[in-house]
């Protein structure tokens, strides 16, 4: 697994660099071909963070953790990934029986939000035919609020969401 990472107020070094090389490739285990994760650490107020997103056949897996030590925070971001993967495969396992893997594609990561209210980026992304149910688990493993995609049953555009009660939404479409 290639490890890319990017500091962001946030001086690296080769001991940190090379933990974090360690611990994000043992997650190579869940993955048949070679893969890219992305890194991104940063330093916020008094605390230190890290952001961590795999992208694998066109799922994604997305895990943040800030606290004062950086090390903790790699542990807890690699276990949030691991526990992620392990969910995912056995949701594909329990679905389809002859293990063969089914490509999600996403919303990408939001960038920074526009300040004077006004849309300052676009982003286009292919929708991949899925169940409400699995788009609440590409959702949640994004750690999104909303999720896009297009239901394999009736073919059209609908979006889950959050709800601030925790229970999940579903929009659909008619045209």
């Amino acid at each position: 697994m290639k490890v890319n990472i990017t500091g962001r107020n946030f001086k690296t070094y080769a001991k940190l660099e090379e933990t974090i090389e360690k611990k994000i490739d043992k997650l190579g285990k869940f993955f048949s071909d070679d893969i890219t994760a992305h890194v991104v650490l940063s330093h916020e107020g008094s605390k230190d963070k890290i952001e961590t997103t795999i992208n694998a056949k066109g799922t994604i897996f997305r895990a943040e953790e800030s606290g004062q030590d950086i090390y903790e925070c790699i542990d807890k971001s690699t276990d949030k990934l691991a526990s992620q993967m392990a969910k995912f495969k056995g949701k594909l396992q329990k679905r389809y029986n002859d293990n063969s893997a089914l490509k999600f594609e996403f919303l990408p990561e939001a960038e920074d939000e526009a300040k004077s209210g006004r849309i300052v980026k676009n982003k286009k992304f292919e929708l991949a035919p899925m169940s409400a149910e699995e788009a609440v688990l590409q959702m949640e493993m994004l750690q999104h609020q909303f999720f896009v995609f297009l239901d394999m049953d009736t073919d059209s555009v609908n979006v889950v969401y959050k709800r601030k009660d925790g229970n999940y939404g579903l929009m659909e479409t008619a045209y």
